[in-house]
């Protein structure tokens, strides 16, 4: 499957927000953003003014690079969004928030999202006491994720559950370190998602 492999510094740069791609590093001084958070480029420096397209793209960029989604599968589930009831925006935040590899940074057993879809792809995480190794897998309320016996010596899981007070686990999770797992007690809320973003512009993308 096609993913980007390239600097990711530079997409929080270019979407002139934090998206906290890199893990721990992005609450280091080191972060590129805080140091340079001008937009990538030559001509990075000179942000003009957006027209109403251009402000609807940058709010799909945005969420589609915070989760780590090529188009195809961010449309994807765009569409699964407007087939359910409620509210399509929220939906489709929801449904961004369900993803195993999503559930697996939150719950704090990954640094990051990428770094929790590799976990996930190589078969690290059981659901329901069933290895799932599909990163896009949809969890639901009261499902478990527990971390596998055998790889519970992973350095990289150990290192971030250390660290898993600094992001805190969403009210909607509950983590048993001790057990090296993870349940859904509910599905969240569009109140319980605190990322600034405006999906309403999303929908209006999509829409024209």
């Amino acid at each position: 499957m096609a993913r980007y492999t390239e600097a990711v510094c530079r997409i929080c740069r270019r979407e002139n927000t934090k998206l906290f791609l890199k893990g721990d590093r992005c609450y280091a001084n080191k972060c590129a953003f805080e140091r340079r958070s001008h937009a990538p480029g030559q001509h990075g420096g000179r942000r003009g003014k957006l027209s109403d397209y251009g402000t609807q793209l940058r709010e799909k960029q945005k969420v589609k690079r915070t989760y780590g989604l090529l188009e195809k599968q961010f449309r994807s589930l765009f569409d699964q969004a407007v087939r359910q009831k409620g509210v399509t925006g929220a939906n489709l935040l929801i449904l961004l928030e369900r993803r195993l590899d999503n559930i697996v940074y939150r719950l704090g057993f990954a640094s990051s999202r990428n770094q929790a879809r590799q976990l996930v792809t190589h078969g690290h995480f059981l659901v329901n006491d069933h290895k799932v190794d599909i990163p896009s897998y949809l969890v639901k309320g009261g499902d478990s994720v527990t971390l596998r016996e055998k790889s519970r010596q992973n350095l990289n899981v150990q290192q971030s559950l250390e660290t898993v007070a600094r992001r805190g686990t969403p009210r909607w999770l509950e983590l048993d370190k001790a057990a090296f797992s993870g349940r859904v007690k509910e599905l969240p809320l569009r109140e319980d998602l605190t990322m600034t973003v405006s999906e309403q512009l999303i929908v209006e993308l999509y829409s024209k």
